[in-house]
């Protein structure tokens, strides 16, 4: 089984870095981090090495700060040494508070 999914992700490897490094960025995003933190994240932006990830809450944006080195070096292995860090910020919410 593992050779199966070694062999997966250089096919998706491959894939990613034909694209444009932005767009490969943002669609590794959740092969590195893995579907339940991708279910709750989104990339924002890409810029000079640097992803914007953005999160919904202060405990998990605190909890995803830990793992950053290791999504550095995902993306690494899927991409090429693109990414030189990871930023995680709250989600902004927009609309009136306390309307009814």
């Amino acid at each position: 089984m593992e050779s199966v999914r070694g062999g997966l992700r250089k096919i998706a490897g491959d894939l990613l870095r034909s694209r444009p490094t932005e767009e490969a960025v943002s669609l590794a995003w959740p092969l590195v981090c893995g579907k339940e933190v991708a279910a709750r994240t989104s990339v924002v932006s890409f810029s000079s090495g640097n992803v914007t990830i953005e999160v919904s809450d202060p405990a998990w944006r605190t909890q995803l700060l830990s793992f950053a080195p290791k999504y550095v070096s995902a993306f690494a292995e899927l991409i090429g040494p693109v990414v030189q860090g990871v930023r995680f910020e709250l989600r902004q919410h927009h609309g009136k508070q306390g309307s009814p």
